[in-house]
């Protein structure tokens, strides 16, 4: 199988070492130094105090020059994601797989997100029918170019966007059980996606706000008690989508304590300088209150402050779904 990582960086590089380092040709769309680092040195990854290594196939700043793969990860942040995708139309073939290793709620989730794919513009480069899911319940950064750094995490859950089994599947869960993740393959990839969202959707901004880290915003009762009534909007959201969440938030916010002090990936972005995932974390649970007519004022709350946090650091368009933000006109 031929392989191409979208987005060299640290989930990608990870996902992209381990695969190498497993005998799989692995190639890569980048540019830059990260460019220069794989094609010099080829994969490489720090994890367990070892420096692990695999060769670079084919890697080049034009999709044009690598062609069609036959799987196609990729592992870029939201906010790139409608500019990107274009460009990676050369290297889909007609029974390539497209498996997105991002945060939040992804464009092939629900048609029509204005939110996250506005104008349908991922959805159209990038087809539905080529996609199979995943939700990444790994973290890793970026010591240097080309160079990832695993930090805890092995997990990734994949699925038919429908539900459904197939033989491409399984393919996909053994190359990459074969590689070291720890794979499950779900019938309900949707509501995998959606409960990984219920977590972040208050930790990620809050803790971009205020800079704290995840075990000080769950010791503060006040703060505590906000991320819970945001939390059950967006489940009263879920159970209206098909993506119901049999668990309450204080038993989420237990899940999440067992992170400890932990640094979440908008707020290391913020603190980096870099744009926020702001529209498929929050924007999007904004949206679909407003298609299923759950009222959701401690999210649009969270959304707002989020926003003007942003907009304030250069970290997020002035002007970006300003229509999703307009009050509500519906029940």
């Amino acid at each position: 199988m031929k392989i191409c990582i979208v987005g060299a960086g640290a989930v990608g590089g990870l996902i992209g070492t381990r695969l190498a380092a497993s005998g799989v040709e692995v190639g890569a769309l980048a540019r830059g130094e990260t460019l220069v680092a794989l094609r010099t040195h080829g994969w490489r990854l720090k994890q367990g105090g070892q420096l692990l290594s695999g060769p670079a196939a084919e890697v080049s700043n034009d999709a044009r020059e690598l062609g069609p793969r036959d799987l196609v990860i990729i592992a870029v942040k939201a906010p790139v994601t409608a500019a990107l995708a274009e460009s990676v139309t050369p290297l889909l073939g007609p029974s390539t797989i497209v498996l997105p290793a991002m945060n939040g709620v992804p464009w092939w989730f629900m048609p029509d997100l204005g939110s996250i794919d506005p104008g349908g513009a991922v959805a159209k480069a990038i087809p539905l029918p080529h996609v199979i899911g995943c939700v990444v319940h790994l973290s890793a950064a970026t010591e240097a170019p080309g160079v990832a750094a695993h930090k805890n995490g092995m997990g990734l859950i994949i699925g038919e966007p429908d539900g459904a089994s197939s033989s491409r599947l399984a393919a996909v869960h053994a190359l990459l059980a074969n590689a070291g993740f720890s794979v499950t393959s779900s019938p309900a990839i949707r509501s995998e996606a959606w409960y990984k969202l219920w977590g972040n959707l208050t930790m990620n901004p809050v803790s971009a706000l205020t800079g704290a880290t995840g075990d000080r915003i769950l010791d503060d009762p006040l703060v505590r008690n906000f991320c819970s009534a945001a939390m059950l909007e967006a489940q009263a959201i879920g159970a209206r989508i098909g993506c119901a969440i049999d668990q309450t938030p204080e038993e989420r916010h237990a899940v999440t304590r067992e992170l400890g002090a932990f640094k979440t990936s908008m707020l290391l972005d913020a603190e980096r300088g870099r744009p926020i995932e702001l529209d498929a974390i929050v924007t999007v649970v904004h949206e679909l209150g407003k298609r299923t007519g759950v009222a959701t004022p401690n999210i649009d709350a969270l959304l707002g402050l989020a926003r003007l946090f942003a907009q304030s650091r250069g970290l997020y368009p002035a002007a970006s779904s300003s229509s999703l933000l307009a009050p509500r006109t519906g029940p």
